[in-house]
């Protein structure tokens, strides 16, 4: 079983938009829907978006168990057990423990003999101390209503393919949707799509990025002396902890705006009468794409080294799991936005000059395959965003419930033309053929 060990945030994703909307601005109506023009397979929207809207107090129940039943990275167990019989009861073949991995699943439709396959993802995971403050239990039920909207326009619009949606453990720390590509969970998938909770303006979506991120594990091996007796008998490794702390502190001057670093120091059996002999660090390092990332680790990486060369102690550096910046397909999150606008009224909320967001697993997934991971808006209270126990709040209200049916449904009828439209899919990997062309980068 993957260690679930390190502190929380590693990956949490927030878009960072320009202002939250109070609970007492948001709608309290819904805009009535928009006439169905230029769309494909008119008829068959309509049957995804009335799938949706009988499925809401199903998934209403489902979301509110999630919630009230937070699980950490690699724990998700009732998740597990409660969303693989749910998708079972819809008529899924269901692959609970998938992937080697006790809390991953795989639930699968098939209709014809033929066909392309489209994926999407449910995250699980809990916050440490603040439950689904990171609204989870709405992703889940996200790509749930999806595969089961979708399921059903195949059945009533005679469309064949299959339909993949997996399960994913340890968003927020374990990397798990990378430990699942390992495993070619997302192999035969021809793309993948999943929706993000964030504050922001009532009725809109981000489709921006994210930044690359990698944990950096330090270790300084010293010798213990008498602090005052015989203090030139030691190596400090305290003093390499602090010297790569100012080090990285100075280096910040030089760094990008748009890059992250920040770590913690700690030890064991420190005492003041005694050189420390041991000291450990923990560094995340962001960039906003993973290339970037690459170069700022060894500028880091050069601080512990010198560190320890200055006071004689000896190094352990790691570095973990690389998890990518989000590349956003533009065929895919067209099709998104299009239908959100001209269906629903939704807009796009604007990026904040400067704001570089936070990290997730899914960007690996989006090098490779075509994929999209919007954010969407649900209201919060003032500093409420996301990783906030208000946040968390947020998360169980019915205001952000039906705020995710919506992007449940765009998920979906983007998915029905990648099922229904080969020549829309065609081109979707062709954006991503072209744009993962220019990029030099090792699979995950």
């Amino acid at each position: 079983m993957p260690s679930a060990r390190r502190a929380c945030a590693a990956c949490n994703f927030s878009p960072t938009p320009d202002r939250a909307t109070n609970f007492e601005d948001w709608p309290k109506e819904q805009k009535p829907l928009q006439a169905l023009e230029n769309v494909f397979m008119p008829e068959a929207v309509q049957t995804i978006e009335a799938r949706i809207d009988e499925l809401n107090s199903e998934l209403r129940e489902l979301s509110l168990k999630i919630h009230g039943r937070p699980e950490l990275a690699f724990e998700e167990q009732y998740a597990h057990d409660t969303l693989t019989a749910f998708m079972a009861s819809h008529g899924f073949e269901v692959t609970p423990h998938y992937a080697e991995l006790s809390t991953a699943w795989r639930a699968v439709f098939s209709r014809g003999s033929g066909g392309h396959v489209l994926g999407f993802n449910s995250e699980m995971d809990a916050l440490p101390g603040i439950g689904h403050a990171c609204g989870h239990n709405l992703i889940a039920i996200a790509g749930v209503g999806a595969a089961i909207a979708v399921k059903k326009a195949m059945e009533v619009h005679d469309i064949d393919g299959k339909i993949v949606l997996l399960g994913t453990p340890a968003e927020e720390v374990g990397e798990g949707k990378v430990l699942m590509i390992r495993k070619e969970a997302y192999e035969e998938m021809d793309v993948c799509m999943m929706v993000h909770p964030s504050p922001g303006v009532a009725n809109s979506v981000g489709t921006g990025s994210s930044l690359a991120l990698q944990l950096l594990t330090v270790e300084y091996f010293g010798h213990t002396a008498h602090a005052s007796a015989a203090p030139w008998e030691g190596q400090n490794a305290l003093d390499a902890a602090f010297l790569a702390y100012g080090s990285i502190s100075v280096l910040r001057q030089q760094l990008k705006p748009t890059h992250r670093v920040h770590g913690v120091v700690e030890g064991r059996d420190w005492k003041a009468n005694i050189i420390p002999d041991y000291a450990k660090m923990e560094w995340y390092i962001r960039a906003p794409t993973v290339a970037e990332l690459a170069i700022l680790r060894e500028r880091v990486k050069a601080c512990f080294e010198a560190a320890a060369l200055a006071t004689g102690c000896k190094l352990k550096f790691e570095a973990h799991i690389t998890v990518y910046d989000i590349h956003q397909n533009k065929a895919l999150i067209g099709e998104f936005a299009v239908y959100l606008k001209n269906r629903h009224s939704w807009g796009e909320y604007p990026e904040r000059e400067g704001a570089v967001g936070g990290s997730t697993d899914f960007g690996n997934v989006t090098y490779e395959l075509p994929s999209i991971h919007p954010s969407y808006a649900i209201p919060t209270v003032p500093n409420g965003g996301n990783h906030t126990t208000a946040f968390r709040d947020s998360a169980a209200t019915t205001e952000a419930h039906e705020a995710t049916l919506t992007v449940t449904k765009a998920i979906a009828v983007t998915g029905l033309r990648i099922l229904g439209d080969a020549e829309y899919l065609a081109n979707a990997k062709a954006v991503h053929k072209a744009w993962r062309d220019l990029e030099d980068i090792p699979r995950a």
